[in-house]
């Protein structure tokens, strides 16, 4: 009996059916000939069971991505295959930290502009009121709308104001500004440490310079009626003429220099004139009778009662130009009556100022060309080269100032007459002693040499033209 061949097509429901079977070997390999499979007592192709099958898939593997990654996009295509438009995410973690939306709309823009969450400061640009104080609070006080905070400092002990202070009075002995440290004390809540700010700034001054003593003597000044009263003065140089046994085992000349600081402090008008006085006869101590006795004596050569300035000196860099050239003058008029090189030695190093050491060697060439005998050639001669053995006077500086003298040699033969065979002999005695290198000495100008008897003249002497 021969059956007759029909195609008959399933419906979607009963393709749903058939995508829970497996595949076998032979579905899957696809062959190339058509085989007849029979559902419901019906016959259909193979192929169309195929493709069914395979759209059937690709259905539950859309339905399991979409419930695990929401609003990724994905989608199938009409040949089923699977369409990814969005990012797959990296890690599980990754996927609960995203904070955008999980039903597929929107832009992925944070919740709420990012001023939505836990621990959010709120959206950029945000300016929050100032919060009111609420009456009904349990806690209201009505004395906090008065309250005024302020910051407190708390006194300095002694170990603490010593350690705070002498950083500072170091620092000003480098730049010598008294307003900028006395804006740094106000800072500080000195207390009853006051009056030993001059203390401790003189205690630090006889271990240095003539210039440190001289720029205490003005920090003092001027700390005074600001920070310190002169009450607190007189009560710091009590307590210096007590401590000066301790002082002298490090500073030998502690009770002159105390002395010198006492008188200073008269003339600027801090120390009441009647100070000195009311210690006579009271005064057992010799090195407190030693500095009494040097700041009277200070104090009478003074007439009715002219303010010292030179007790220290006039040296350091705080010095104008002019002054310094003014010192140096006389520093070399009074070498040229003693002849005491050491002395012009110890008072070149008073002035303290080794960058301005070319003004001595420039002054001392001009002396020599400006002199007329043989003294004072040999005696600058000596000077220059005790200073420049002794390291006092450097090599920058000795090239300095004989260059000085080369630049001006042409203005100074005006006034000086054969000034440059004296500066060509006087500069080759002084490489002779080592003084000057060989490429200094071939630097001095030479004025040149006119002829007197020129060629085809008859032998005739010409004119001096000088």
């Amino acid at each position: 009996m021969e059956i007759e061949k029909e195609h008959i097509y399933i419906t979607p429901t009963e393709l749903e059916n058939l995508s829970d079977a497996p595949f076998s070997g032979d579905e899957e390999n696809g062959g190339s000939e058509e085989r007849k499979t029979e559902i419901n007592g019906n016959w259909i192709p193979a192929t169309s069971i195929t493709e069914a099958k395979i759209n059937a898939k690709a259905k539950r593997r859309l339905r399991k991505n979409s419930s695990r990654d929401s609003g990724r996009g994905d989608s199938v295509s009409d040949n089923g295959e699977t369409l990814k438009i969005g990012a797959v995410p990296t890690s599980p973690k990754g996927k609960l930290l995203d904070r955008r939306s999980r039903s597929g709309k929107g832009r992925g823009l944070p919740k709420k502009g990012g001023a939505g969450g836990k621990g959010v400061w709120g959206t950029p640009g945000q300016v929050y009121d100032v919060e009111e104080v609420d009456i009904k609070d349990p806690n209201y006080d009505d004395d906090q709308e008065n309250c005024v905070y302020e910051t407190v400092v708390l006194p300095l002990d002694e170990r603490a104001f010593e350690k705070t202070l002498t950083p500072i009075i170091q620092e000003y002995f480098e730049h010598g500004d008294t307003n900028e440290v006395s804006e740094m004390l106000k800072d500080l809540n000195l207390g009853e440490m006051k009056y030993s700010v001059p203390v401790l700034a003189v205690s630090l001054a006889l271990e240095g310079k003539a210039s440190h003593r001289e720029m205490t003597s003005k920090l003092i000044s001027d700390l005074c009626g600001t920070v310190v009263s002169k009450t607190d003065v007189e009560k710091s140089f009590d307590r210096l003429l007590k401590e000066l046994p301790e002082l002298v085992l490090d500073s030998p000349r502690a009770p002159q220099l105390v002395g010198q600081f006492i008188a200073r402090a008269v003339g600027d008008g801090i120390l009441s004139s009647t100070y000195i006085d009311g210690y006579k006869g009271t005064v057992d101590c010799i090195q407190a009778r030693a500095a009494l006795d040097r700041a009277t004596v200070l104090l009478s050569m003074t007439k009715g009662g002219k303010r010292i300035d030179n007790v220290w000196g006039s040296g350091g860099g705080q010095q104008s130009v002019k002054h310094l050239v003014k010192e140096i003058d006389m520093l070399l008029k009074e070498y040229l009556l003693s002849g005491d090189v050491l002395e012009a030695e110890r008072c070149l190093q008073e002035l303290e100022v080794p960058h301005f050491h070319h003004e001595l060697v420039y002054e001392a060439v001009v002396m020599v060309l400006e002199s007329t005998g043989e003294k004072t050639f040999k005696m600058m001669l000596d000077l220059l080269k005790s200073l420049w053995r002794s390291s006092v006077i450097t090599m920058d500086q000795m090239k300095r100032g004989y260059e000085r003298v080369y630049c001006e040699i042409p203005d100074i033969n005006l006034d000086v007459p054969h000034s440059y065979s004296v500066l060509e002999r006087f500069v080759e005695e002084c490489f002779r002693a080592g003084i000057i290198s060989k490429p200094l000495r071939d630097l001095c100008p030479s004025r040149g040499r006119k002829r007197f008897v020129s060629e085809g003249d008859g032998g005739r002497l010409k004119l001096e033209s000088y």
